[in-house]
């Protein structure tokens, strides 16, 4: 059965570029084997991430993210079956959310990711792929 698991957290401590070149690193390797694929949107002090695949390589990784010390206040969004992989040649995309990002000055001025619902987070994931180029 695939899985989309939607979660957010705040970074702990300082993520420098080289940090984050680690964690897709080391996250496209892993992601290649278990089946997992994804879009990974941080920046601003937040991580926003779109996980899919079989439902007990998301929750194994999943729970493997909750323990990373590098996050904090990990809250899970949104977990539902699908048909259907949105990023199956992806294994872990990455977008970078920038204060002086037109779709965050101009769409969503005042955008707090911990009080949002799922359907806005997807749609500023969205608006994010569509204004940005990806990194895979």
């Amino acid at each position: 059965m695939l899985i989309r698991l939607l979660y957010i957290s705040r970074a702990k401590g300082a993520i420098t570029t080289t940090v984050t070149g680690s964690i897709l690193e080391s996250a496209r390797v892993h992601n290649r084997v278990a089946g997992i694929t994804g879009i990974l949107c941080q920046g601003q002090g937040l991580f926003i991430q779109i996980l899919e695949g079989e439902r007990s390589s998301v929750n194994r990784l999943y729970a493997t993210i909750i323990k990373d010390k590098r996050h904090q206040d990990v809250e899970l969004v949104g977990l539902e079956e699908i048909q259907t992989r949105q990023f199956p040649n992806w294994s872990m995309a990455h977008v970078i959310i920038s204060e002086n990002d037109p779709i965050i000055q101009l769409k969503h001025p005042e955008f707090d990711p911990f009080t949002a619902t799922k359907t806005q987070l997807l749609a500023l994931v969205d608006d994010l792929l569509m204004n940005a180029s990806p990194i895979h």
